[in-house]
This record gives structure tokens, sequence and C-alpha cells, in this order.
């Protein structure tokens, strides 16, 4: 197993553990709608999909998004998903994912990735921080929805 860089190859699989990830926060099913998005973002290039397959199967995926840091002047990723399907936890892809999103935002001159995590979600949480992420203790985050 490695992971590597989606492309619109792995559309079907990709859309597919898309769907689950949303599933998995409590959203409706919504095949059709996950692969239009998936092939949206691969079209445009406006995110960075990485999958893992495990023996030809689609076992886990994780996608970025750039944003720029104003202070440091660099840019930055968000980690803004990340799901390894439930047949193939606990054979280290999430951590593999990890790993492959520090080498790309290294590679392309990053100077950190930030993601956000449920707080009932403890199974992630000790994966992020055995991975060297620290939550952030320093900073209120703030959303406004607009829908």
């Amino acid at each position: 197993m490695e992971a590597y860089q989606a492309t619109m190859e792995d559309l079907e699989g990709v859309s597919k553990l898309f769907n689950l990830y949303r599933v998995f926060y409590q959203q409706t099913s919504d095949l059709e709608g996950a692969k239009t998005y998936i092939k949206q973002r691969l079209e445009r290039k406006d995110s960075v999909i990485f999958v893992v397959k495990d023996n030809q199967r689609y076992a886990g995926f994780t996608q970025l998004y750039p944003t720029f840091s104003s202070i440091s002047m660099k840019k930055t990723w968000i980690l803004n998903d990340l799901y390894v399907d439930a047949e193939a936890r606990r054979k280290g892809i999430g951590e593999m994912l990890l790993h492959k999103a520090k080498d790309f935002a290294m590679e392309t001159g990053a100077k950190s990735i930030s993601l956000e995590t449920a707080p009932d979600n403890d199974a992630s949480q000790r994966l992020y921080e055995k991975n060297g992420y620290i939550r952030d203790s320093q900073f209120y985050h703030y959303e406004l929805a607009l829908t």
C-alpha cells in the first residue's frame, strides 16, 4: 500500500470514500453529489487529494486546500478531510495519509498544515497528536454560516 495523488482515474473510488466520510459526519448520503464535487476539485485543481488502495480497493483519502498566512507570508494547507473506510482501519492508512500530506506540504514550501476534528472523535485526535499535531489553545475559531 502507498498513498498517491488522486487523478480523474480515481474519481469513482474517491467519490465513494468521500460520500462515506460525509455520512460519518451526519450528512445524507449523496453519491452523485459527492462525485460531482470531487470531479470539480480534480478538474479545477483547487484541492489536492491523496488516496490509498488496499489490494485494489479504495481504503482511505485525505483532501487538502491551499491558503496563506499573512503573518508569515507563506502558503499553508488545510487538511479538511481524512477518512479511512471502516473495513480498512487499524492498518496504518490514516498515518500513511498524514505522512503523505506532510511531505507534500514541505515540498510546496508551506509553513504548516491545519485541521479540525469533532470534539468526540477521540481516535482521530490520538492519531493527529501521535503525528505531531498540536491542539490550538491560543486562538478561538469562529464561523459565519451563510446558508
